[in-house]
């Protein structure tokens, strides 16, 4: 099995992102993937795409490969785009039978997860939702979806299920689009397994502020995962840490200190789109994220921070912030 980092911050990046970085003659086989990531430096945890990463691999296989490269596994994310069937949603089809497909392979994933000894699964929605006015009946999708988050949820208690929101794309709107509606989703599926990703660049372009949103999660559900990337508010860029929203990136990393959150920050960035090298890329998240989470700790107990934030000072508070970012 792959080796225990739960001692050490971790750190993992979106696999398909180092497709660019592949040798010359060789193909983008997960093997290759991982190597790649692994040649980053850094990064110590993987998560995998199901099923398009098991295609070729057994559970067992894929373990013992992240664990050649030093490499543990964070969990599993569920992709239903690479079906044709699901383009009029996974669970939220009109039709039962698709949408009990699409339960029955979320739960071959968790099985999968279970085999490489994971414990987290993560749903991206981004089929279930309508892209016209009367598309679709509101309330009956709505039913659909709590009926088929209950049945995930319920397949293994003991793993978690994270639900990671995003205003549309493929759909001109997501049933779960944003922090409220999401948790209005695990509220009323009554399951304890079911928690919260947040991705920086999602929240950005959801017109949400990260930290307001992780408290939320925090206050009523539970926070599983942490994509950090970065963006201009307008779609998915998936850029650089830090390198739009420095700000608002530690302001979230200061929340995480105070939620205690001790899980893996996953890089969710898109070197390929704009033909960077990936791991250079990766490289640069990593740096940004230490130097960004540094910056975070020392904020977290600073007295005059917390004395501005009381009194609700941007003036003050920005100036601590100032100092702490851009030491001369």
């Amino acid at each position: 099995m792959p080796k225990d980092v739960s001692s050490r911050p971790r750190y993992a990046a979106r696999l398909n992102a180092f497709k660019s970085s592949i040798e010359p003659g060789k193909k983008a086989t997960v093997e290759n993937l991982i190597a790649c990531a692994g040649k980053v430096g850094g990064l110590d945890a993987a998560d995998l795409n199901y099923p398009d990463h098991f295609t070729d691999h057994a559970p067992a296989a894929l373990a013992a490969i992240l664990e050649d490269n030093s490499m543990a596994l964070n969990g599993l994310a569920m992709r239903y785009y690479t079906n044709p069937g699901f383009k009029l949603g996974a669970f939220t089809h009109p039709d039962k039978k698709v949408r009990q497909a699409a339960v029955d392979i979320t739960k071959k994933g968790i099985d999968a997860l279970c085999e490489m000894g994971g414990s987290l699964m993560t749903l991206w929605m981004g089929q279930d939702g309508f892209d016209y006015s009367f598309q679709g009946d509101y309330a009956k999708m709505w039913n659909n979806n709590i009926e088929a988050l209950r049945q995930v949820a319920d397949h293994n208690r003991d793993v978690d299920i994270a639900i990671e929101y995003k205003p549309n794309e493929p759909r001109a709107f997501a049933l779960m689009p944003d922090v409220a509606t999401t948790l209005l989703a695990i509220r009323e599926s009554e399951r304890p397994n079911l928690g919260v990703t947040l991705d920086f660049a999602h929240v950005l372009y959801a017109d949400e502020m990260p930290a307001h949103a992780a408290h939320l999660v925090a206050r009523h559900s539970r926070l599983l995962g942490v994509h950090l990337n970065d963006g201009y508010a307008k779609r998915d860029d998936g850029l650089m840490v830090g390198s739009v929203h420095p700000v608002q990136t530690v302001e979230l990393l200061v929340a995480l200190e105070h939620m205690d959150y001790d899980g893996v920050i996953y890089f969710d960035t898109f070197p390929d789109q704009g033909g960077l090298n990936a791991i250079e890329e990766a490289r640069t998240n990593l740096l940004m994220a230490m130097k960004l989470r540094a910056v975070a700790k020392s904020l977290s107990a600073n007295t005059e921070l917390e004395e501005a934030i009381a009194r609700q000072d941007a003036t003050a508070s920005m100036r601590v912030v100032a100092q702490a970012l851009y030491r001369e």
